[in-house]
């Protein structure tokens, strides 16, 4: 990578996602080729000259003030997250940056501790690239990919699990593709993100179709459903939370609602982890005999 261009970039992907009849554009000639809008339309809407907007898609002009951040992501119809992470992209350091080496991943003792003594919660602890460094039990046996060292974002794509098991499977692909994106922000030329994000756009165009429209949207709460193989069909809602003190670590928790029937079945499922879980009882001689 010669030189970044991570303004030009966003910009560029985002204007492709927005139909020009959603913005009021609706005289529109039927030899349009281009997807969403023309870059002098996002010019118009945003109130800046359209020679300025060219600079910046083509990276001549890469920090932005923050209120023409503001008017652009008006112009392009970009949510709270959106804007934030266009935001994070203009005030990145010009060039490519000098990365320092990478400390492996630790979670804190305590965070371990706790999880380990959640017997009726699923938890779990992802890393800055979605990597699961701590789980607990009745999380793995919810979730059977969520095991130390597995990548949620690779598993989401060449796991059949996920698929068998999420009825909403596209949206989870959707939200875990732009969740990194939200994590990693303006380090693109992460070693192992790089890695991570090529192997996947080769096994997988849908995680390239996704990665290439630049949603960038923090996992923080809402609901999921799984057929679990054991318990049947479970409706469960999720919470992420940041740890202090750590590099873009979070904890991950899954709790159903109380007196619900995913409440009963995942009871049921803490029950039979635990059970798994108990070494087996060594044979009286006498008893036996």
């Amino acid at each position: 990578m010669a030189e970044e261009n991570l303004v030009g970039e966003y910009l560029r992907a985002r204007r492709e996602l927005v139909p020009p009849q959603d913005v009021g554009l609706h005289d529109l000639s039927s030899r349009r080729r281009v997807r969403g809008l023309r870059r002098e339309e996002v010019a118009l809407l945003a109130g800046v000259s359209t020679d300025y907007y060219v600079r910046l898609e083509r990276g001549r002009d890469q920090h932005p003030s923050p209120q023409v951040i503001d008017a652009l992501a008006r112009a392009l119809q970009l949510d709270d997250d959106a804007a934030a992470h266009l935001h994070r992209l203009a005030a990145a350091p010009p060039g490519r940056r000098r990365r320092k080496a990478v400390r492996p991943e630790k979670v804190p003792a305590g965070i371990v501790q706790l999880i380990g003594s959640w017997g009726q919660t699923p938890a779990y602890v992802c890393g800055r690239y979605m990597d699961v460094l701590a789980v607990n039990p009745l999380a793995a046996g919810l979730m059977p990919w969520y095991v130390k060292g597995e990548n949620l974002v690779r598993a989401a794509f060449l796991d059949q699990r996920v698929r068998d098991m999420y009825g909403d499977w596209e949206h989870v692909t959707e939200s875990t593709v732009a969740g990194l994106r939200a994590l990693v922000g303006p380090d693109v030329d992460d070693p192992r993100l790089n890695e991570l994000v090529g192997e996947l756009s080769v096994r997988s165009e849908r995680f390239r179709r996704l990665w290439a429209r630049h949603d960038a949207r923090p996992k923080r709460s809402g609901t999921t459903r799984i057929d679990h193989p054991l318990v049947g069909p479970v409706e469960l809602s999720y919470e992420r939370f940041p740890i202090p003190g750590t590099d873009r670590q979070t904890l991950g928790i899954y709790h159903a609602a109380p007196a619900s029937a995913s409440a009963q079945a995942l009871a049921l499922l803490a029950i039979t982890t635990a059970e798994q879980r108990q070494p087996a009882r060594p044979v009286n001689s006498e008893t036996a005999t």
